[in-house]
């Protein structure tokens, strides 16, 4: 019966050995798939960031595309008077109006006039457009509010007209840069009196301020006065600067009711602009 002990004592042994082999065995595998599915999240996340990148290149988009830009108002005898435009590539493709005297006559009159002040500002491109017939004092305050979109466009565009580059726009935008200062004296605004007009009613006499050769302002220094003609002088006057700056010479019509004075007007304007060497 003694001798029987150290066998047991080997078996058990050896079977515990097996045992723990096994055991080793079974527990080594379950790392490989941990370390599997690591990399496969890894590999998830990096495919998520590359496709990140290349939604970033969109915004370029919005680099190219056209600006809307709105003019200050100009005020009119009739009501304001305020004009937005578009802009592409340089060019008016679009202008509109924000602002426009309306009530009574002036709704009218904006109807008729406003769509041909539209399209004569994209077909020139600029504010030299001639004023609308009967729409003295709007086609003015549209001209007034239309240069000043354009001037904030160009100075907001200056960049855009640059990368442009190669064409000849970029480069006429650089010479024009450089040469914008010793222009500057050039176009200065100067302010010349006519000579007076007399007329049946008394005188008359008109001041222009002239600026980049075209009419600014103009204004009556003397005005016929006493009785009827104060009233006729507050209503043909005002009328008669405006078409007068919308005209850009003195080939102006005549005010209704105010024929002596308009003459007059007439004469005066054009001695100044004579003076003015336009």
């Amino acid at each position: 019966m003694k001798k029987s002990h150290p066998i047991r004592r080997a078996v058990l042994a050896g079977a515990a050995t097996v045992s723990g082999i096994v055991l080793l065995l079974s527990l080594k595998p379950a790392s490989d798939p941990a370390s599997a599915s690591a990399q496969g999240a890894a590999a998830s996340q990096q495919s998520a960031a590359a496709q990140e990148s290349p939604q970033g290149g969109s915004a370029q988009q919005s680099s190219s595309g056209a600006r809307t830009v709105t003019g200050d108002v100009a005020q009119t005898q009739y009501g304001p008077v305020q004009v937005r435009i578009t802009v592409s590539g340089g060019k008016v493709t679009k202008s509109e109006v924000v602002q426009i005297p309306s009530g009574g006559r002036s709704t009218e009159v904006s109807n008729s006039s406003v769509p041909k002040l539209n399209q004569e500002a994209v077909a020139a491109g600029s504010a030299d457009i001639d004023a609308v017939s009967g729409a003295s004092y709007t086609s003015a305050g549209y001209k007034k509010s239309l240069q000043s979109a354009l001037d904030k466009a160009k100075a907001a565009g200056g960049g855009t007209a640059g990368s442009k580059g190669s064409s000849g726009s970029s480069g006429s935008a650089g010479s024009s840069g450089s040469s914008a200062a010793p222009q500057a004296p050039a176009t200065q605004a100067r302010t010349v009196t006519g000579d007076v007009a007399q007329t049946q009613y008394g005188a008359v006499q008109v001041r222009v301020t002239v600026s980049g050769g075209k009419i600014t302002k103009a204004e009556a220094v003397q005005a016929p006065k006493g009785g009827l003609s104060d009233q006729k002088t507050a209503l043909a006057v005002p009328e008669l600067n405006q078409e007068a700056v919308a005209a850009g010479s003195a080939d102006i019509d005549a005010v209704s009711g105010a024929t002596y004075t308009s003459t007059g007007y007439k004469q005066s304007l054009q001695s100044a602009l004579d003076k003015a060497g336009g």
